[in-house]
């Protein structure tokens, strides 16, 4: 029996690298915004139950009418304001599924990669059934050099060792929870993905399971070009 599912997609990010009139999230890719395209596949796929998402102050309304009622995505149960920090906005999307009481899991997607797919969620949940806490990622097609704080490389990593994480990153609920409410007791704060909070709350390993090359975060404008090459490529 499946058990329950709430994606959080996080779209508080304020995208500076951009340099556009409007955060990266609410940009047009092909005449919609950025945000619709995780919205939808979350939408379609029959894994995920219901979705938690993650807006900047202020944003709350303009979302519901401009992209959930507008595009009909009606598995949005919530909508709420994030925080300063990526890790703020997680725990205020985690508090809001702690109030439902369901068990099940939770998927942490970054709003900001518009090509997650069902394939990738599928993998996702089949890798969290057996292990708890995973991400998505891809191995690296790069040689990683580690450097020092003068931009020294002072060591090369072997590159079967080295992964690029990706979202979703999926948990089982209970833990995740947990794995937060440590995380905010904390005085001094360093992590950049979920997985880094399990991995340093809990002490607990986090297994990676293949998302795609095509799974980017959009950051740069340079990123918007690409990802107009690749929605044309599915289409």
């Amino acid at each position: 029996m499946k058990k329950h599912c709430t994606a959080i997609v996080l779209s508080a990010g304020q995208g500076k690298r951009m340099n556009g009139p409007v955060q990266k999230q609410y940009m047009k890719l092909n005449g919609k915004p950025l945000l619709y395209y995780s919205l939808k596949v979350f939408e379609d796929s029959p894994l995920i139950d219901d979705m938690i998402l993650v807006v900047g102050s202020g944003q709350e309304e303009y979302v519901r009418s401009e992209i959930t009622e507008r595009y009909g995505i009606s598995k949005v149960r919530k909508i709420v304001c994030g925080g300063k920090e990526r890790y703020d906005s997680v725990w205020q999307g985690l508090q809001a599924a702690r109030m439902t009481g369901e068990e099940g899991y939770i998927f942490i997607h970054d709003g900001a990669r518009p090509f997650v797919d069902e394939e990738i969620l599928k993998r996702g949940y089949e890798t969290v059934l057996r292990y708890g806490a995973c991400a998505a990622g891809m191995p690296s097609k790069d040689t990683i050099k580690l450097v020092d704080d003068e931009v020294c490389a002072v060591s090369t990593p072997e590159r079967k060792y080295v992964w690029a994480a990706q979202t979703p990153q999926i948990f089982e609920k209970s833990l995740i929870i947990q794995a937060y409410l440590r995380l905010m007791g904390e005085k001094y704060i360093h992590v950049t993905d979920d997985a880094a909070v399990v991995e340093q709350m809990l002490k607990m390993p986090v297994k990676l399971f293949e998302g795609a090359y095509e799974n980017i975060k959009i950051t740069t404008p340079e990123d918007m070009e690409i990802a107009r090459v690749f929605l044309q490529k599915r289409r």
